[in-house]
């Protein structure tokens, strides 16, 4: 049977989450990584993307707001560049201001490397292009080729004006010698050309061509022949303007196109910020903090929050899952209380908490312990208010056992009012089968109940423990807050059954619900056709539907070493590297230190980069003989001419500084 699942970043509002972090980013590129965001499953990976959030709040907090712009229409123009078209002057200088934009950055970058932030780094990625800047900047203002983009369209410009301004002199010296033919007094502009407005009767008084008429016929508008001779001239120097235009044009689009792969790498880089400080924002706007990774099974969350609640209202939450408890982990949480007494508010706390940690995104706690899950499984209804019938029952039971297929050791899962839906002593039945099955698996679960008898399954099973909400029984008002270690004041069996739920959980659960010695008094009571049938079929021995399960990945654990270590054993001076994420080759000049960046000599210039962007390409002892002098490769001039001269004859007060 296939089962279409839930939208668990729906159920938990990790979605109302995403849209709250998709308004602090500015490209589209950054907004689109946001919305495509799944939890990690790769230890190594995650702790790179929580530093990074880590280090951009830092960052921000010390320098300030970064400097982002969205660049939108770059990439457009590069391509429109490459093909050799034209671009107009109002893309140009969005170009320049995408370019101001990357140099802003850049030296934003450069500043924060003071506090030795390793995403200042990135700085080196950045290349502001100044020639190509500055050219724009001095040809292009306001939309338009500025008049001092070059000595000739500033003279043509200029004998452009001076030959409009003669030309209106001879349109008013002919105005003032007959006035009398008139019909106004000023001149005026028709389709290009300076006419003056002659009454129709004194058409033949005036020497000139025709250009238009009034609406009504008796003002014809006349250009004079002194100044159509101008025409000529004014039209030959508007087409060489022109063409100065474009040619400048041209040359701004031609050096654009020679650094298009330049302008996509800062694009790339910036998008890149955009995403990683975008996740730095969001934590400052809910108050986060990174929380500590485990693969332990362990979650300890001290003064949690929902992160979309007002902190102002919001109860914390003190929380804690599998740690020992009379010697046995605790790998699940049944928890009790009133309604409204914030439940599922609870649980859902913990589970966004957990996810948007997963996610590379800081915990809305003081603090956070939380361990890596391999899947995120929810059975949360809306129906706390409503009443209940078959159908929710079936929506139900049919998100369970789709839970059920998945899960594994390494699940968490949550459900609210587990069982309900259905004649509450059946309902228990399964709720409590629900939960052995869930405890088979070893996955850490938190479920909410009514039910006395689960609260004293929780309280028998060593690996399941009660928890409360806290209740004021006096002014009946919930105080939200849990106490672990405390328990708080249909035909469910057959449509289970067809729903896919196996036989032996159905067992137990009728087990659970009458007792092992009711089987047979219940086929006798009035339960109707179905149930029997049901029963019967419950006792038969062959036929049995079982569990399926479904595949799930695994967690990808790291090795645990520094950082120095791991990158002093993967690269050595002189190794040939692949730079990710640009897959350039360069050669390595200088070894990590304790923090792990290393620097690269690329083709035209030296550069500081995490190992963790490196990739071993051809190994040193492969390219050089052994005990290579690498100086040849990486000294200055001046150090190895400092090297000649010692060899000769001691040199006062100088010093070779030898690569290691």
């Amino acid at each position: 049977m296939n089962v279409k699942q839930p939208n668990t970043e729906q159920i938990l509002e990790f979605d109302k989450v995403k849209k709250l972090w998709m308004t602090l980013a500015l490209t589209e590129s950054a907004r689109e990584e946001i919305r495509n965001t799944q939890p990690c499953i790769s230890e190594s990976e995650l702790h790179t993307k929580l530093r990074e959030t880590s280090e951009a709040r830092t960052m921000m907090e010390k320098g300030g707001n970064p400097p982002l712009a969205a660049l939108t229409g770059i990439r457009e123009y590069l391509m429109a560049a490459e093909k050799g078209d034209c671009l107009n002057p109002g893309q140009l200088e969005e170009t320049g201001i995408a370019l101001v934009a990357v140099m802003r950055l850049k030296n934003y970058l450069e500043r924060c490397k003071q506090y030795d932030i390793p995403l200042a780094y990135y700085a080196e990625n950045l290349d502001a292009l100044e020639d190509l800047k500055e050219q724009i900047a001095i040809q292009i203002r306001s939309g338009r080729v500025d008049d001092d983009a070059s000595r000739l369209l500033k003279s043509l410009r200029g004998e452009i004006e001076r030959t409009k301004e003669r030309m209106r002199e001879k349109a008013d010296a002919v105005m003032r010698a007959n006035k009398a033919c008139m019909s106004d007094s000023f001149s005026t502009i028709r389709n290009g050309h300076i006419c003056i407005p002659v009454k129709k009767e004194y058409k033949f008084k005036i020497g000139g061509s025709v250009i238009d008429k009034s609406a009504t016929g008796s003002t014809l508008f006349i250009e004079p022949s002194a100044v159509a001779k101008y025409a000529e001239e004014l039209q030959i120097l508007q087409i060489d303007a022109e063409n100065e235009e474009r040619r400048i044009l041209y040359t701004l689009t031609a050096m654009l196109a020679e650094q298009a792969e330049t302008m996509r790498q800062n694009m790339k880089v910036m998008e890149k910020l955009d995403y990683i400080f975008s996740k730095g924002k969001l934590s400052m706007e809910y108050g986060g903090v990174e929380p500590e990774i485990n693969t332990d099974r362990k979650i300890r969350l001290k003064n949690a929050r929902h992160p979309l609640m007002d902190r102002a209202v919001c109860v914390p939450l003190q929380f804690e899952i599998g740690n020992k408890r009379d010697g046995a982990d605790i790998r699940g949480i049944v928890i009790t209380g009133p309604n409204t007494g914030g439940k599922t508010v609870a649980i859902k706390t913990v589970a966004l908490n957990c996810l948007m940690a997963q996610c590379g995104l800081h915990v809305a706690a003081e603090e956070a312990y939380i361990c890596m899950n391999s899947s995120f499984l929810c059975d949360i209804g809306d129906g706390q208010n409503l009443s209940e019938n078959l159908s929710t029952f079936s929506a139900h039971i049919t998100n369970v056992l789709a839970i059920l297929r998945k899960v594994n050791s390494d699940s968490l899962v949550i459900m609210d009012e587990l069982g309900s839906g259905t004649d509450p002593t059946e309902g228990m039945g399964i709720a409590i089968a629900i939960l052995e099955e869930l405890k088979k698996s070893g996955a850490l679960f938190l479920v909410t109940t009514h039910y006395p008898e689960v609260k004293q399954y929780a309280e028998q099973e060593e690996n399941v423990i009660n928890a409360r909400m806290t209740f004021d029984r006096e002014s009946l008002r919930p105080l939200y807050q849990m106490i672990i270690g405390e328990a708080g004041e249909s035909c469910a069996l057959y449509i289970a059954r067809q729903l896919g739920m196996p036989d032996a959980m159905l067992r137990n659960a009728v087990e659970a619900a009458y007792g092992k010695d009711m089987q047979e008094s219940l086929r006798e009571a009035a339960y109707g056709k179905d149930m029997q049938e049901s029963l019967t079929i419950l006792s038969e021995e062959n036929g049995e539907i079982v569990l399926q399960k479904e595949s799930t990945p695994k967690i990808q654990k790291c090795r645990k070493e520094s950082r120095k270590q791991e990158a002093a054993g993967k690269f050595c001076l002189g190794d040939s590297v692949m730079v990710y994420p640009d897959r350039k080759i360069g050669i390595v000049c200088q070894k990590a230190n304790e923090k792990g960046v290393l620097r690269v000599q690329m083709p035209d210039k030296k550069i500081w980069i995490n190992h963790k962007r490196l990739k071993l390409y051809i190994k040193a002892e492969e390219l050089y003989p052994e005990d290579y002098d690498f100086s040849i490769l990486f000294d200055t001039v001046s150090n190895r001419k400092l090297r000649r001269q010692m060899e000769k004859r001691h040199v006062e007060g100088e010093e070779i500084v030898v690569i290691k």
